[in-house]
């Protein structure tokens, strides 16, 4: 093959063969009457190595010395490239996995650095759950609305509704553990402050979709698992507070 056919077929310029040629890191095994390159299969087998090569990060000065290692095989080069290239797909997938998330907490509106957002919840990730949400409540003006107030919020916003949210809980497990009955007054109390806190923080939340989060909360494993594990059976006792304390705001 001459100069240009090859060109075209790696998906380098002339001048770049040129210039392997003239350093010896690519030089055609062939020459025409006239002094044109040609190129040989093993020389194209040599441009596809030092292409690997230099897509890794190699300079020209390394590739030409890995490649001309007499004790290397053709093998040694696919294997040591295979290796590089693994490497190179982790840390490239692991880049991907880390802008995909801040793309998922702009979308949602949780505008904290990933430092921040590890300071304020944790181990448990806010986004997680994102696409279901989404696919859920999307299209509902609580989503909207939630998703609006939440750009807003800054780190102490976030800590604050945590710690509040935290609050009120320890204070329904407090209740369980003393036997308050869920559909007690003083349940029913405990549970129309979890309702203000939704409404004062995110959206507004009235009786009847309160309702409905309180049968998610022991429909729902990975609800239910949030409260168990604070204590056992509060699940079930905060889901009976919030529905009762819904029939008695309706």
């Amino acid at each position: 093959m001459n100069v240009g056919e090859v060109a075209a077929l790696a998906g380098v310029t002339v001048r770049t063969l040129h210039h392997y040629d003239r350093i010896g890191l690519l030089s055609p095994s062939g020459r025409t009457a006239a002094g044109y390159r040609r190129y040989s299969a093993a020389d194209l087998d040599r441009l596809h190595q030092v292409l690997l090569y230099r897509e890794l990060g190699f300079p020209l000065e390394e590739v030409a010395t890995l490649l001309d290692d007499p004790s290397a095989d053709p093998a040694e080069h696919l294997r040591r490239q295979h290796r590089l290239l693994r490497d190179r797909l982790e840390r490239t997938q692991a880049m991907v996995a880390a802008v995909e998330k801040e793309m998922e907490a702009r979308q949602m509106g949780i505008s904290l650095t990933p430092q921040e957002r590890f300071e304020v919840f944790g181990e448990h990730d806010p986004e997680q759950y994102e696409a279901e949400v989404q696919e859920r409540w999307g299209d509902t003006d609580a989503y909207r609305e939630s998703s609006r107030r939440s750009a807003a919020y800054t780190k102490e916003d976030w800590v604050r509704i945590k710690a509040e949210g935290e609050d009120l809980m320890e204070r329904m497990a407090a209740a369980l553990r003393a036997g308050v009955a869920p559909d007690s007054a003083q349940a029913m109390d405990l549970a129309e402050e979890h309702r203000q806190q939704i409404t004062g923080n995110f959206y507004d939340c009235p009786p009847e979709m309160h309702a409905a989060l309180g049968r998610m909360y022991v429909e729902d494993e990975r609800f239910t698992a949030t409260y168990e594990n604070v204590a056992p059976g509060l699940a079930q006792w905060v889901s009976t507070a919030v529905q009762a304390n819904a029939a008695r705001q309706g």
